[in-house]
């Protein structure tokens, strides 16, 4: 009986080499790349197909993310499969929603996590740090982004740090091991970084983890000494072990960066000075190769933050509209420039702009206190679309919002849902939002579509503000009868304006 049960398990651990050394031959590419494309081609392939066949989960559309693919759960689960991970103790993961559950069993196996702080504004990575005796569900919400934030101690470059194993996502992958990832170069700045550390070396291990759809004929020209290449693929049905024969980067090579990365990422600043002072060519380049070109242009679906031009206007997305100039000229004309933007938003309960008085002034000090709360970039953002705003809007009341949550993906979830706003005033420390609509019509739509909205867990409140409400119950919808009674009442719609504000 010994003897059989031995031969059983000796069948079973050669079929699994053979999987995980054969699994190249057993599926051919979904996705057909063209002779000649390049990275960027390859992107909009694999996020156009990914799209097309509805294969990821929130957030969408994929477009310039790392796609959040459905049985994520089931690819990372592979890493138990790889005795490299087994045998390992520290493992540093990204922090994108698809590699979440790899954070998790890393968490559940007591090894060290790390993981980069986003996009490296404040450091290379963090440890993660659960509470002592942290159960299944404690340990899922430290792997969480929220638990990233609250559950890690950031670790500095001076700390001995040895890497045994490095998770990252990508956009599209190899059998061969070369690696696409959305275009801005931090995984392959984060590996050269801690290569510069000393950290990892080329013989460290790189698993990427990928829907089989992402798994793609990648020409070997495409990539550059600066990309980082990876040693396993884990797909929700397959292991692929690539073989790779492109060396991993050595280090940071500073004729890819420029002035202006630096400026984002201040910890390529001390790096650069120990690199210097140990005697090495730490020349910058002239211009930033870590971010591709095609990833500012030709991207109609999600267009990366800027900050507003002085001069310019612009929608809630950052792209210019005819429409909000033409709204805008005929503003000039019906009334004076000077009248201050937020002073028409509570007015609009009356339907007249020339409505100031006092709730025009306590609006206004409680705009300029929502542009402190917001921090500069998004207090710039509203000062420059609410010049564009027509002379009455219908504004919804957005509750319940969870902490941790941008702005950004809040809106993305608006578009989703075809709610998206003239304008969104975030006051994300109180947990709210306030979104602006055309009419009540689109109001009312937009009230409907978001009944059942949910971010990161928890289900958000919308209803129409109070100065749209009147004496309304909580969460019912606006009737264009009630709109025209609240607009026949200017002096109940200027008390709950000021209402609003004091809240």
């Amino acid at each position: 009986m010994l003897a059989l049960t031995w031969k059983i398990f000796q069948c079973k651990s050669v079929l699994k080499k053979q999987l995980i050394s054969n699994t190249n031959n057993i599926m051919e590419p979904v996705i057909k790349i063209n002779p000649g494309a390049s990275k960027w081609d390859i992107r909009q392939r694999v996020w156009d197909y990914i799209e097309e066949k509805n294969l990821a989960n929130f957030p969408r559309p994929v477009h310039n993310r790392i796609p959040n693919f459905k049985a994520a759960n089931q690819a990372c689960n592979r890493l138990a499969e790889l005795q490299e991970y087994r045998s390992s103790q520290t493992v540093k993961v990204n922090p994108d929603r698809p590699q979440q559950q790899a954070r998790f069993i890393t968490l559940e196996a007591q090894k060290t996590l790390l993981v980069p702080t986003p996009r490296l504004r404040s450091g290379l990575f963090n440890k993660i740090t659960p509470p002592q005796g942290a159960n299944k569900e404690q340990l899922r919400v430290c792997a969480s982004s929220q638990g990233v934030k609250d559950f890690s101690v950031p670790v500095g470059l001076d700390a001995k740090v040895k890497v045994d194993l490095v998770v990252v996502g990508s956009v599209a992958v190899s059998e061969k091991g070369c690696r696409i990832g959305k275009g801005e170069g931090y995984a392959d700045l984060e590996w050269a970084m801690m290569a510069s550390m000393g950290a990892v070396n080329d013989s460290t291990v790189v698993v990427t983890v990928v829907h089989d759809c992402q798994v793609v004929d990648i020409p070997e020209e495409l990539m550059g000494s600066h990309d980082l290449t990876v040693d396993y693929i884990l797909t929700p049905t397959r292991v692929i072990k690539t073989e790779c024969r492109l060396p991993k980067p050595q280090g940071i090579i500073w004729t890819k960066l420029d002035a202006e990365k630096l400026e984002k990422i201040p910890i390529l600043k001390k790096l650069r000075a120990l690199e210097e002072q140990a005697g090495k060519d730490v020349t910058l380049g002239t211009a930033s190769h870590a971010a591709e070109p095609g990833l500012q242009t030709n991207q109609p679906k999600r267009q990366p933050r800027r900050r507003p031009r002085r001069n310019t206007q612009q929608d809630t997305e950052g792209e210019t509209s005819q429409e909000s100039r033409r709204e805008k000229k005929g503003e000039a004309d019906q009334k004076p420039r000077q009248q201050p933007a937020r002073a028409r938003k509570d007015s609009r309960g009356s339907g007249r702009g020339d409505e100031e008085g006092e709730a025009g002034k306590a609006v206004k000090g409680r705009s300029r206190r929502m542009v402190r709360e917001q921090g500069p970039e998004e207090g710039r953002g509203e000062a420059t679309t609410q010049r564009k705003l027509p002379q009455s809007v219908t504004t919804v009341y957005l509750g319940g919002i969870p902490a941790g949550l941008r702005v950004s993906e809040l809106k993305t979830a608006l578009r989703e849902r075809n709610a998206a706003p003239l304008r969104l005033t975030w006051q994300g420390a109180q947990h709210r939002a306030f979104l602006d609509y055309s009419d009540p019509q689109v109001a009312d739509q937009a009230l409907e579509a978001l009944q059942d909205l949910s971010l990161n867990g928890h289900s958000l409140q919308a209803e129409l503000a109070k100065s749209q409400r009147g004496h309304k119950r909580s969460g019912q919808r606006q009737k264009p009868s009630a709109a025209a009674k609240s607009k026949a009442s200017p002096p109940d719609a200027k008390s709950d304006a000021a209402k609003e504000a004091d809240q």
